[in-house]
């Protein structure tokens, strides 16, 4: 399982457009909204997609003017090599 979350900054007249532009990305969940130009979008992997995937999605949402890895969690397990 990977989660990302991110921060998005876009012009305030532009909220639908962008809210609906996320929600439209697998994965993808606008999970706080300020109203004023600035959302934190949550985005899951699942079957299918990665979410490597998703965030350059979300690059190119219209309106959407930056975006900011806030945080990142991953339970996959590396495995060491043995010398």
């Amino acid at each position: 399982m990977k989660i990302v979350s991110l921060v998005l900054k876009y012009l305030p007249e532009h909220l639908a457009d962008v809210q609906a532009g996320i929600e439209r990305i697998p994965g993808a969940a606008v999970a706080q909204d300020d109203g004023k130009g600035q959302l934190i979008a949550l985005i899951e992997d699942g079957e299918g997609y990665a979410v490597s995937d998703s965030i350059i999605a979300v690059h190119q949402v219209p309106h959407v003017m930056s975006v900011t890895l806030a945080y990142e969690y991953s339970d996959e397990v590396f495995a060491t090599e043995e010398v």
